[in-house]
């Protein structure tokens, strides 16, 4: 018999047998009403879907049917007519949901009324024997308890079809989840002047906001200190992105008091960010810590967020956080820039940021010159006390009894070694720690940045830096004192005209006129040096042996912490596990002693490639 047949058949029967004259006949006949709905919906379907149904075998009889059911009565014929039904249904499922689905909209009702079926059920078995049923009444209170068990499963199948019937979503348009608002957003601190006293914020809004405001007051547990913050009127200017247009503010608090917690929010008069605070430096030299991260770069949003955040967990009370470039992978590309701000989020107006510019924030020109993204000045306040020309890329700051000299390896190498000669003749800091970009001693595989090396390395020896923190080459590997001196060859190469160097150094350095005595190169400085990575790219690494502790394919974070004569770093994992330590320890007229701290892991490296074999 046909689909339409069936159905049909089913709907007068269970009409028929279902009398109202039984125990719970008025709920079975609202279960049979059901059912003529269903023959109703599927009689005034189209033929289109009658041939489909055919194709797929509704012409057949339902399979599993030749159940033990009673014979010989009429109530064994109307169970095997409902299990056939339901049979029916189930490939109806299968092999048209679309079309059933408007079917089975109606069983929420239907779940209500055969609810109700199954307490009249309930009702008459408990009163069975006061009231010596019918036999016949028995069997269809039984009957409406399998219509129940099987709405139950059509009204789970209904659930399951609207899931999978749900529209696909779409990605959220770059432009749309980074439009800046009127509410303030991108919000990090950083510092132009001296950390005791001063504290810079930086952040961005749409347009339509023209005239930035910010506004300060020293911080207490009292509600109401907001009523006697100061305001300060920001500097403001328009960048134009790949995905809009925005304005970005900056403002400088001045005259704070040292150790002390501010509280700060940044706005326009009307829309205004939350309160946030800070610490300001102590007078004195007291213990501090900050984090350093290698690159973050690639996958920002949905990897390195996780770094950062981790990093924080591990040591909330830093004083700030060092980035040592290649913070996006882009330069121009706001989405990125947005990643980046939205990892960090309120960490960023809570704890300063220090970035030097990696050549990721180097934007590269039609002739294949490279210059600084439109986006590092304007998000970020450093100082301007380098080289002219390199305001807020290469820099110096004092904090507590550790001088930090931030570099800018993309650019002007040779005019930033005098500048580095002269502030490290003039340092009266107890620590001295440098920071740039490319790594003096590079650790991933065919890298060497020789130029660089023989230009700043006989600096540092010079004046014995402590420590010295790059990234990259996207790998770890940290150094003890045993490393290798500029060679004879590579200050040669210096007094050469420059040609094809990757620094793209302007000048020769006899022109520069290097200060004399930077080439006397100590056998042990007392430098260490170090390369991390923060984010998810990797690279395979060189393997130096003069490396004390390398890792591959491993996110890390450093938290470095100075007491005194005493310098503690470590490199910690995106979990927080300890992977690479040690310290350093002053000694009046000797270099820094080292002492090395067992890590918890061992070192993370991928099996060693075969060495090539030389053809006999």
């Amino acid at each position: 018999a046909s689909r339409k047949s069936f159905v049909s058949r089913a709907a007068s029967s269970l009409r028929k047998k279902l009398s109202p004259s039984v125990a719970g006949s008025k709920v079975a006949s609202k279960a049979g009403s059901k059912v003529s709905a269903r023959e109703s919906n599927i009689n005034n379907e189209d033929q289109d879907l009658d041939d489909e149904s055919d194709e797929e075998g509704y012409g057949e009889k339902p399979p599993n049917t030749d159940l033990a059911l009673p014979e010989a009565d009429e109530f064994g014929e109307t169970l095997r007519t409902a299990t056939q039904l339901s049979h029916l249904l189930h490939d109806e499922r299968t092999t048209n949901a679309a079309r059933l689905a408007s079917v089975l909209n109606e069983n929420a009702e239907l779940k209500e009324q055969l609810e109700i079926s199954k307490m009249a059920t309930k009702r008459a078995q408990a009163a069975e024997e006061a009231e010596k049923m019918s036999r016949k009444s028995e069997k269809c209170l039984s009957f409406a308890g399998i219509i129940a068990v099987l709405s139950l499963s059509e009204f789970a199948f209904s659930q399951t079809v609207a899931v999978s019937e749900l529209p696909k979503i779409k990605a959220v348009n770059p432009a749309a989840l980074y439009a800046p608002s009127a509410i303030p957003d991108r919000i990090v601190l950083g510092w132009s002047g001296d950390p005791k006293t001063t504290q810079s914020v930086n952040w961005r809004t749409s347009v339509e906001v023209v005239k930035g405001l910010a506004e300060f007051v020293k911080s207490s547990s009292d509600p109401a200190f907001s009523e006697k913050a100061t305001q300060v009127v920001a500097t403001s200017e328009a960048l134009k992105s790949d995905l809009s247009t925005a304005h970005y503010h900056s403002a400088t608090f001045k005259g704070l008091e040292p150790d002390s917690v501010y509280a700060y929010r940044v706005g326009d008069g009307t829309n205004w960010s939350e309160w946030f605070q800070f610490r300001t430096a102590t007078a004195n030299d007291s213990p501090f810590s900050f984090v350093y991260f290698g690159d973050a770069q690639n996958d920002i949003r949905s990897k390195w967020s996780r770094v950062i955040r981790e990093a924080y967990r591990d040591a909330p009370e830093s004083a700030f956080m060092l980035h040592a470039g290649d913070l996006i992978n882009n330069a121009e590309t706001d989405m990125e820039w947005g990643e980046w701000f939205g990892a960090g989020a309120w960490l960023n107006a809570m704890i300063p940021s220090i970035a030097v510019p990696g050549n990721h924030e180097m934007a590269k020109l039609e002739d294949n010159k490279r210059r600084l993204s439109h986006h590092f000045r304007p998000s970020f306040t450093q100082p301007t006390n380098g080289p002219d020309g390199l305001e807020e890329t290469c820099f110096t700051l004092t904090y507590h009894n550790m001088r930090l000299i931030a570099l800018n390896s993309n650019e002007r190498q040779a005019e930033q070694a005098i500048w580095l000669d002269k502030v490290l003749s003039e340092n009266k800091s107890q620590w001295v720690v440098c920071s740039f970009h490319h790594p003096i001693f590079s650790t991933g595989k065919d890298r060497d940045n020789v130029e660089l090396r023989a230009m700043w390395k006989p600096i540092f020896d010079k004046y014995k830096v402590d420590l010295v923190l790059t990234g990259h080459d996207h790998t770890y590997g940290r150094t003890g004192f045993d490393v290798p001196a500029v060679t004879k060859e590579a200050l040669e190469k210096l007094a050469q005209p420059n040609k094809g160097s990757v620094f793209a150094v302007s000048a020769r350095v006899g022109d520069e006129n290097v200060p004399t005595g930077v080439q006397n190169v100590d056998s042990q400085t007392g430098t260490v040096y170090v390369v991390s990575v923060s984010g998810p790219k990797m690279y395979q690494h060189n393997r130096q042996d003069f490396m004390k502790r390398v890792a591959e394919d491993t996110q890390l974070y450093q938290v470095i912490h100075i007491d005194g004569g005493t310098l503690r770093f470590e490199a910690r994992t995106a979990i927080g596990e300890l992977y690479d330590a040690f310290e350093l320890r002053k000694r009046s007229g000797q270099i820094n002693e080292l002492v090395e701290i067992d890590p918890e892991l061992p070192q993370r490296l991928r099996p060693e490639p075969p060495k090539k074999t030389a053809a006999k």
